[in-house]
């Protein structure tokens, strides 16, 4: 299966305003079969001889060109056709670079590889859930399971709301919890975001609480479609940590999913491609047994406009920001 939410054109109109562009599909069709491509389309604000030029980017999550129709053995003839068509494509439109992140569950990474730069990022957790008896035993850590016990033991209890039309709660809780670990500003979803989602994607929304003596002490905010499930925000109040409200947020997902047919549980990866990042081996107490590759793409599509457009911004090419013209620290133009 090489569907999910993260190919849905509504789930990139909630990064449109974010990426400061407007979400395009190149769709090519060939004999050999039909590769599908969704991306942010975003204005360069540096003009060269007064034209404007574009990046592509995928839109936060993952992403990336998919074939969905085609044989095995014609893969690469494909792709090659694929590579010429969308050159042109980006030749007719002005596009200087593109910025890929490929999906480590599809693993399209595989299919693309002579077509794009790739590095690989860092490892991502799963849940395995399909032809597993008993997940929480198999992939659950010794002390993860325990602190589930210490919390259920304790009263806290849980529900799980599929199909929510209101994120009022999870958004201040979510709130709290971001400025506690003094997030990062891309973290930080305004109110148009949560509405966008409700209003857009509620069929494929899932929100887990957890609460103690009638009071939400966790929650959070879910992405099922087809066969897998992608945790996508969370919030815990810090004062009812001892009762492991994260935990078992986790474990009533788990026991959703698994009733509810879903091959598994997505959980994304560290802040860092580090194996001793502290919230992968968070994420790594529930899925301790295969870990997925998160990879990168990268492509310069007009060398001549995006070494311009490096120096009006005085920064080396080859720096490892990319694209390097949009390096955060190379906002001051030079004359």
């Amino acid at each position: 299966m090489n569907e999910d939410i993260y190919f849905e054109k509504e789930y990139a109109h909630l990064y449109e305003e974010i990426e400061n562009g407007k979400c395009e599909e190149f769709i090519f069709r060939h004999s050999l079969g039909v590769v599908r491509y969704l991306f942010i389309k975003c204005e360069i604000p540096i003009k060269l001889d007064d034209r404007v030029y574009y990046d592509l980017v995928t839109p936060y999550g993952y992403g990336g060109p998919r074939i969905v129709e085609g044989k095995s053995e014609d893969k690469q003839e494909l792709v090659n056709a694929f590579k010429q068509a969308f050159g042109e494509y980006c030749r007719d439109n002005h596009i200087v670079s593109e910025f890929v992140r490929f999906h480590p569950i599809i693993r399209n990474h595989l299919d693309f590889q002579s077509f794009y730069d790739l590095t690989f990022k860092r490892y991502t957790i799963q849940t395995r859930l399909a032809d597993i008896p008993d997940p929480i035993l198999t992939e659950y850590s010794a002390s993860s399971r325990r602190d589930i016990r210490r919390g259920l033991k304790a009263g806290v209890e849980y529900r799980v709301v599929d199909h929510p039309n209101d994120l009022t709660d999870f958004k201040e809780l979510y709130y709290s919890t971001m400025e506690r670990n003094a997030a990062e500003k891309i973290y930080y979803f305004d109110e148009v975001y949560f509405q966008r989602c409700i209003d857009g994607l509620g069929d494929y929304l899932v929100v887990v609480e957890a609460s103690y003596k009638g009071k939400v002490i966790g929650m959070s905010l879910n992405f099922v479609y087809g066969d897998y499930i992608h945790i996508h925000l969370t919030g815990t109040l810090q004062e009812y940590h001892e009762l492991a409200p994260a935990y078992i947020l986790q474990y009533a997902l788990a026991l959703w999913g698994k009733e509810n047919n879903k091959k598994l549980i997505h959980h994304g990866g560290g802040r860092t491609g580090e194996l001793d990042d502290k919230l992968y081996l968070f994420k790594k107490k529930f899925g301790r047994n295969e870990d997925l590759e998160y990879y990168i793409g990268r492509k310069i599509w007009n060398y001549v406009a995006y070494e311009q457009l490096c120096q009006v911004v005085n920064i080396s090419p080859d720096a490892d920001y990319f694209p390097a013209y949009r390096s955060i620290k190379s906002w001051v133009p030079v004359n």
